[in-house]
């Protein structure tokens, strides 16, 4: 029989993930916002005909809370209404009142530092579960998830293994992956190959075979003291990416969005990856092949210092 992946199942999975957290149990009891209400997370529920579960057809923010900040907030809700505006969805909240909601969810938890939100917006609730949006029934769906999530410190000494899939990331006439959909079916097929090859996570290449990303997180290699990464085209173009690259730059260094091939990249002196999540996270292994010296790099441990310094309102 085939393996089917669970929490636990153990099922080829390596010992880390690039979306990978302490666990919590303050996280057993948290409230859940869905739609006006507050409710306990075993209770949180959306419908068999709402259009996220249906179709996946909808969008999403990730936001990290540091010290009573919700880090990028205003980046963050750009994406969401320009994905909504790109999509035609009516979010029926303007950026305040939504900025309002994600807040009092962390208030209702006492939450002040260390948490992880999730705020999903969907089409809404359908007359019957099928693909035309015109048979939506009202408004749109919103859930917002406050959880406390911090990541895993071994993932950042020892690094993490990628492997590359042979799933591509798509061209944005095909599906365009920054405006941040629920739909990531493609993503999750390169994360299951990634598995089952003993690695993290999922290293994705274009359609003309440059590396674009992993499945969640964007990819960075550093070549000759440069950091590069893809052009963007064909992958989200991460928040937390833009700010590494800003870091960079500020700091008198060259940083670099280009086309590079897997020949390059196994021959880089170091790899990491970005995400809302885990920050920066070294990768000391792709393919089975060894990156650098097999131990986070002296500008990846740099760089990580600095965005480090900027979550906590010590940097830039």
């Amino acid at each position: 029989m085939p393996a089917v992946y669970g929490i636990g199942s153990g099922h080829g999975m390596s010992k880390e993930s690039a979306q990978g957290y302490v666990d919590d149990p303050r996280n057993e009891s948290v409230l859940v916002y869905v739609d006006g209400a507050f409710v306990p997370r075993d209770e949180a529920r959306v419908s068999v005909f709402d259009s996220g579960f249906v179709l996946g057809d909808g969008v999403w923010e990730g936001l990290r809370l540091v010290r009573g900040k919700l880090l990028a907030l205003d980046d963050h809700l750009d994406r969401l209404y320009e994905g909504a505006s790109a999509i035609r969805l009516d979010i029926g909240m303007d950026r305040a009142a939504l900025t309002a909601v994600v807040r009092e969810t962390l208030a209702r938890n006492g939450m002040e530092d260390g948490a992880h939100v999730r705020l999903m917006v969907t089409r809404g609730r359908k007359k019957t579960p099928n693909q035309d949006p015109r048979f939506v029934l009202g408004g749109a769906t919103i859930v917002v998830v406050a959880e406390y999530k911090r990541p895993r410190p071994e993932a950042k000494e020892k690094g993490l293994a990628l492997f590359t899939s042979t799933f591509r990331c798509s061209t944005p006439d095909v599906f365009d992956l920054r405006l941040n959909s629920h739909s990531r079916l493609n993503l999750i097929q390169a994360l299951i190959q990634a598995i089952d090859a003993g690695a993290d996570e999922a290293l994705m290449l274009d359609p003309q075979g440059f590396v674009a990303s992993c499945n969640s997180t964007n990819f960075f290699i550093v070549r000759r003291g440069e950091l590069w990464t893809s052009t963007g085209r064909c992958n989200f173009k991460g928040i937390t990416r833009g700010k590494v690259l800003a870091l960079m730059r500020q700091g008198g260094g060259t940083a670099r969005e280009t086309d590079f091939t897997l020949a390059e990249t196994y021959s880089a002196d170091e790899a990491f990856v970005t995400g809302t999540l885990g920050g920066i996270t070294p990768v000391t292994r792709i393919d089975g092949r060894v990156i650098g010296t097999g131990r986070p790099g002296p500008l990846t441990r740099d760089l990580a210092a600095r965005y480090e310094a900027y979550m906590t309102g010590e940097g830039a």
